[in-house]
């Protein structure tokens, strides 16, 4: 790789990193005012998958008061994880009724891409249903959850969560990766028609400072069609998909409304069940975020335990 190639990495990284800093501002604003008041044990560094010798993990949240489902967060923004981004405070509407949490971190872009990234939460979700036992929870009622790039890996597993292979070496393998509702926040659902119809954003145009984790099949108009394809939610949407819910800002900058409103276009079509909050006038963020995780949490009641209220 040459020295141009390396300074437009560096480039992108700093641009991904600086917008995932305005997303942490946003929510310690609410964050600070705040304090933990779920009681919980909580089980760090769980490896639920080793890649190229490297050890993926998640936390484990067990509630005082488990009610035997599970919320699955999705550590992610602009593709990015980390152990750091994991934030109790921001679970604790989900452990106070009863939800265990798993915290999942995935593998990070630039060394990884979209598709990588996805195979990772496959991975994660099957690692969860195999020791349903172990944690407490019911393998039938997984919710899922995150914001963003966080919000596009739930929605990847609410429309394309799928059954295990049947003839796979390793057991966890075997276990479906099928979630049973999903509930987040702004996420990128059609990368091919990302502010407009046509407006490409498959690491182009506006979302050229994610270029990365779009890798190489983003440099040419032709690849990122298809690869527009594959990785939009959108795409995957049917009748089965699970129980949908997206909380989207109307005035957002980086994640248009307009990817929201796609969505909801396509699940009335096809005859999805999807719910969709506007916040007026807000943008990549608020600082009420925390207490809106109480609509999610909600979301996650109707349709994991409809006999909770």
């Amino acid at each position: 790789m040459n020295q141009l190639a390396f300074s437009l990495i560096r480039i992108c990284r700093r641009k991904v990193l600086t917008a995932m800093l305005l997303g942490a501002l946003t929510f310690c604003a609410a964050l600070a005012a705040q304090g933990e008041t779920a009681t919980y044990t909580r089980s760090e560094d769980v490896i639920y998958a080793r890649k190229f010798g490297t050890a993926l993990t998640l936390d484990v949240f067990q509630p005082q008061k488990p009610n035997g489902c599970s919320v699955i967060f999705m550590v992610s923004g602009g593709f990015f994880s980390s152990h750091e981004g994991i934030n109790p405070t921001f679970y604790q509407h989900f452990l106070e009724r009863g939800y265990t949490v798993f915290a999942v971190v995935h593998g990070s872009q630039p060394r990884f891409i979209i598709p990588e990234i996805e195979e990772d939460i496959h991975r994660a979700v099957r690692f969860i249903r195999h020791n349903a036992a172990k944690y407490g929870v019911d393998p039938m009622k997984f919710g899922i959850t995150g914001a963003s790039a966080g919000g596009h890996l739930s929605l990847t597993m609410g429309t394309q969560g799928k059954p295990g292979a049947t003839d796979a070496k390793d057991p966890i393998d075997r276990e479906s990766s099928e979630v049973q509702a999903v509930a987040c926040f702004f996420p990128p659902t059609d990368f091919s028609n990302w502010g407009s119809q046509g407006d490409d954003g498959v690491g182009f145009g506006t979302t050229i400072q994610f270029k990365p984790a779009f890798g190489p099949r983003s440099d040419t108009a032709e690849s990122r069609k298809e690869l527009g394809r594959e990785i939009s939610p959108l795409n995957f949407l049917s009748a089965k998909t699970a129980p949908t819910l997206i909380i989207h800002g109307d005035s957002d900058k980086l994640v248009p409304i307009y990817q929201a409103h796609l969505f909801e276009a396509r699940a009335k079509k096809v005859g999805a069940k999807f719910k969709l909050v506007i916040r007026e006038g807000m943008d990549h963020g608020w600082p009420t975020m925390l207490d809106d995780t109480k609509i999610l949490a909600d979301w996650f009641d109707e349709h994991l335990r409809p006999t909770a209220k």
